[in-house]
């Protein structure tokens, strides 16, 4: 379906401008905070599956696994082709497929049927996130990017808000299949609603280019994506940095998203909907860090990441300690969650993307997005195989009764989170891409 090109006067021309900006975001924010619904029940299910003998812990360990194995190489194919493809088409088709497959998912009970699933489920969900960057390049000048690129990235948070409240309520009151079923019907009309709402870059609907608009210079190498600009990205040393140290951030983002459900209902004896509300604060949370995030890289540090970066680093790995180590509290645990949350939001706004996409060819966007993010979720996939052997090794049953032993598994949770600052801290003078 074409797009619609209204009539654009010079007198009319910033207010069209503007107004189409608000859709873009409403709909890449909104868009990509609904398929993340489609990635994240199986965090939700993951006690009743065990419980009911469905899956062991190992079992689910290899189904989460297989979504970022999935997202890692969709992120980074799709990466490359989203310079090349509508950003419209390529993200409303991401969520469309992702609610068919967790249709699926909620009448699997056999584990390669669901490791399979949950792999081509990651492989789509690839497709949204270069696309919705796309788009805000697309839309906004160099130096309003951090700000709207925090305000897309609470759309993780809007996600995981609405699974660990809504999802896990609707499962607490019906069975697991709805952790599956519940996100795909949710995604469905979504996937419908961005391809109407979404629009492409400017000039499609008769306005100039963004560095027009915003009297931004224009390189050539910036005017056309191609693979030639593309194959830059290779070589911008301080891009594989990037790259690590988001790989090592998501081990602990991930951990939390994956396991943080099961350790508040084993080790803390919490009811689901009680481990529920935790990690919603911390999603809740997540939307006013990324937003935050967003105003004090780009207003208090004029748009350089690094000094952002350590101070949202630090924050986030003494919440860490405080929520694993810190008084045992159902205050204190909030409090702390909705801290981590924050902070951790900010982080994956810059470390997961936007400090990547800052040093790149505006051309390479794409690209730089399926760089970081082929190392990020390869760093998720391996923490689900590497924390389900660390918490099943403490695993005990005495008397018939199951207990569960985190302690290895958080100290390297930790662990991580403290290595990818470092490294994210060692590109202190590393600038924006001009």
């Amino acid at each position: 379906m074409a797009e619609t090109v209204p009539l654009v006067t010079p007198a009319n021309i910033d207010s069209v401008f503007r107004r189409h900006r608000i859709r873009v975001m409403l709909a890449i924010t909104f868009g990509y905070g609904f398929i993340y619904t489609c990635r994240l029940g199986l965090s939700i299910v993951k006690k009743p599956l065990i419980d009911n003998g469905i899956f062991t812990i190992e079992e689910l360990g290899m189904i989460g696994a297989a979504l970022f194995y999935g997202y890692a190489s969709g992120k980074l194919i799709n990466g490359f082709l989203a310079d090349h493809v509508p950003p419209r088409l390529f993200f409303s088709l991401s969520i469309f497929i992702a609610a068919i497959v967790n249709l699926f998912m909620g009448t699997s009970v056999f584990l390669w049927l669901s490791i399979s699933l949950w792999a081509v489920n990651g492989f789509f969900q690839g497709m949204a996130a270069p696309a919705a960057v796309i788009s805000i390049t697309n839309w906004f000048s160099i130096h309003e990017r951090g700000r709207t690129y925090g305000i897309w990235s609470a759309s993780h948070s809007i996600g995981e808000g609405l699974t660990f409240y809504v999802i896990a309520g609707i499962v607490s009151v019906t069975s697991w299949r709805a952790g599956f079923i519940a996100p795909g019907i949710l995604c469905i009309g979504a996937a419908a609603w961005v391809y109407s709402f979404l629009r492409n870059a400017p000039p499609t609907v008769g306005l100039p280019t963004i560095n027009e608009w915003s009297n931004e210079p224009t390189e050539a190498a910036r005017e056309v994506a191609t693979w030639k600009t593309q194959k830059v990205v290779f070589g911008i040393k301080a891009m594989w940095v990037i790259a690590l140290a988001s790989a090592l951030m998501y081990v602990t983002r991930y951990a939390i998203n994956s396991w943080g459900v099961l350790y508040l209902q084993e080790v803390r004896g919490y009811s689901l909907i009680d481990a529920g509300f935790l990690l919603g604060i911390n999603t809740v949370a997540g939307i006013l860090g990324s937003i935050a995030y967003g105003y004090l890289s780009d207003n208090v540090f004029d748009a350089r990441r690094p000094p952002a970066n350590l101070i949202f680093a630090i924050v986030e790995i003494l919440a860490l300690l405080v929520i694993f180590y810190g008084p045992q509290s159902y205050f204190a645990l909030t409090i702390a969650f909705a801290v981590y949350g924050a902070a951790l939001s900010g982080l994956v706004a810059s470390v997961g993307g936007l400090f990547g996409v800052d040093i790149a060819p505006r051309g390479a966007t794409g690209a730089a997005m399926g760089l970081v993010g082929v190392f990020s979720y390869l760093g998720a996939a391996i923490q689900e195989n590497v924390s389900a052997a660390l918490i099943s090794g403490g695993t005990r049953i005495v008397d018939g009764a199951t207990t569960y032993n985190f302690d290895v598994a958080i100290q390297f949770w930790i662990a991580t989170s403290v290595v990818s600052m470092v490294l994210a801290a060692s590109l202190w003078n590393t600038r924006i891409r001009d």
